[in-house]
C-alpha cells in the first residue's frame, strides 16, 4: 500500500481552506433535521468526493477532508461516523457501516511527529462493519467481509471472512456460494 506523508508543519493555506470548507458545511449537515428536503440535498452537496445512488447516513459525522472520501450506491452509515481522511476512502456498493465507526488514513511518524503518514482505506462491495470499529491506515476490507462490533482493524481483511477484536483476527469463514 503507497504511503504518502504530509509535513503538518508546510500545510499551505489551500489545505487549510478546504479543512475549513468541510468543518463549516459539516456544521451545517449535524444541525438540519435528517430526512428532510434540505438535509438530502446538504448530503448530495457535501459528499463531493461522490455519492452513489440511494444512500443512507445519518448524522452526526465528523470528517476532515469530504473531497476524499467516495461512497458507492446503497451505502448505509449510521450516526457519529468519524473519518480521517487526509488519504482517500473508497466505499463500495452495499456496504453498511454501523454506529460509532471510525475510518483512519492517517497516523504520525513515529519520530518526527509533525508529520502525517496518510495510507487509503478500501471497503469493498457488501462488507458490513460493525458498531465502534475502528480501520487503520491502508486497510482493504474484502467483499462480503463482517467487522466485528468493537474490532480494531489493523490490516487487511479477506473477503467472505469475518472479523473481530483488537487487533481483529479471523474468527469465521463464509461461504462465497451464499452471496
Amino acid at each position: 500500500m503507497l504511503e504518502t506523508r504530509i509535513d503538518l508543519r508546510e500545510i499551505g493555506k489551500e489545505r487549510f481552506e478546504q479543512s475549513k470548507r468541510t468543518s463549516d458545511k459539516l456544521f451545517e449537515l449535524n444541525h438540519t433535521i435528517p430526512f428532510t428536503e434540505k438535509y438530502n440535498q446538504l448530503i448530495k452537496d457535501f459528499f463531493t468526493g461522490g455519492l452513489g445512488d440511494n444512500c443512507y447516513i445519518l448524522t452526526p459525522l465528523y470528517i476532515n477532508l469530504v473531497e476524499n472520501i467516495h461512497i458507492g450506491n446503497n451505502v448505509s452509515i449510521n450516526p457519529y461516523f468519524k473519518c480521517m481522511s487526509a488519504g482517500n476512502i473508497f466505499i463500495e456498493d452495499n456496504v453498511q457501516i454501523a454506529m460509532n465507526v471510525s475510518l483512519i488514513t492517517n497516523n504520525h511518524d513515529f519520530y518526527e511527529r509533525s508529520v502525517l503518514t496518510v495510507k487509503d482505506i478500501h471497503i469493498k462491495k457488501n462488507a458490513w462493519i460493525g458498531a465502534g470499529a475502528t480501520i487503520l491506515p491502508g486497510v482493504t476490507i474484502g467483499e462480503n467481509a463482517i467487522v466485528g462490533a468493537g474490532s480494531v482493524v489493523t490490516h487487511d481483511v479477506l473477503a467472505n471472512t469475518v472479523v473481530a477484536g483488537n487487533p481483529a483476527r479471523i474468527i469465521k469463514t463464509l461461504d462465497s456460494n451464499r452471496f
